[in-house]
């Protein structure tokens, strides 16, 4: 046996059983044409390797996170347009897992296992059907398309893994976020932060949500105007402090790890997760409290 660095794919059929209850024949059919037609294509120009298939599940490795992105993006887009010609209750929509971790392989038959593979399969199982779920690993090292954005997942508590792994969703730029987690905003809407700070002194700042869209990594708030698009010039604002960012086009404020905190309604946030932002919500940054107004 061998151990290599690799990029993991998992991947499985969402609502399996039930298709395979209705129309055993047909969903198998289905099931090998997407295989030939949708995904071995897809792992072929992404320079992977299809390790094997297993029911409704496949596994794939590839030689870095971003091809194996890449590739997992291509699948969902052939798979959306394989899904076409099938009726609604026919559809299949594979949930895709992506890890980057070290694998064991097996000389033999060339099958992987080892702690990569199975964190890869868990984090699958969080995507949504059609989606794409990916560690924070995998969303360290992957530039994105400018179409598709990453969108944070939180801390999860995996089956069978005794450390919280964060994942992040990899969804159209466009997309609005689930229902329940974030505020659907409006492309047109300008944003205007302003408050005092301890001192009584004002601070302001605007933000136009469709110049944030275009913006993939969102902008930088802090001190340092040499380092930041929004610039807040008070000595409790550290250089870098958080990042304004859209989740598809809901408003989201991260904490950079400053030194005197980010907070949201007074609530402190965890740097490097991000949270959601409303209009009228106060937003503190050090000494700083700014309230988010609609212009």
């Amino acid at each position: 046996m061998q151990r290599r660095l690799a990029a993991i794919v998992h991947a499985d059929l969402a609502g399996f059983t039930r298709m395979m209850e209705g129309a055993e024949t047909r969903t198998f059919r289905h099931l090998k044409s997407a295989q030939i037609e949708v995904w071995r294509p897809a792992i072929d120009t992404a320079k992977g390797r299809l390790v094997g298939t297993a029911g409704d599940a496949m596994l794939a490795e590839f030689g870095s996170a971003v091809t194996a992105v890449g590739a997992a993006i291509d699948i969902q887009e052939r798979m959306a347009r394989f899904n076409e010609a099938l009726s609604e209750d026919q559809r299949m929509l594979f949930r895709i897992g992506v890890h980057l971790g070290e694998v064991i392989v097996d000389d033999e038959d060339q099958n992987i296992f080892g702690d990569g593979v199975n964190l890869a399969a868990r984090i699958q199982a969080m995507a949504e059907p059609g989606g794409i779920a990916v560690s924070r690993a995998v969303r360290d090292l992957t530039e994105l398309r400018v179409d598709y954005t990453f969108t944070d997942g939180g801390e999860q508590q995996l089956k069978n893994v005794s450390r919280s792994v964060q994942i992040f969703h990899v969804r159209p730029a466009r997309q609005a976020a689930p229902v329940g987690t974030t505020t659907r905003m409006v492309p047109q809407i300008t944003l205007r932060f302003d408050g005092p700070d301890s001192g009584g002194r004002k601070h302001v700042f605007e933000v136009a949500l469709d110049k944030l869209m275009g913006q993939p990594q969102g902008m930088v708030i802090g001190r340092a105007a040499d380092q930041c698009e929004l610039v807040v010039a008070h000595p409790t604002v550290s250089r870098r402090h958080a990042r304004l960012s859209l989740a598809g086009e809901a408003l989201q404020i991260e904490d950079l790890g400053s030194t005197n905190g980010t907070a949201v309604n007074g609530e402190t946030l965890k740097p490097g997760a991000p949270v959601a932002l409303h209009a009228g919500n106060k937003l503190r940054l050090g000494d700083v409290e700014l309230v988010i107004h609609h212009v």
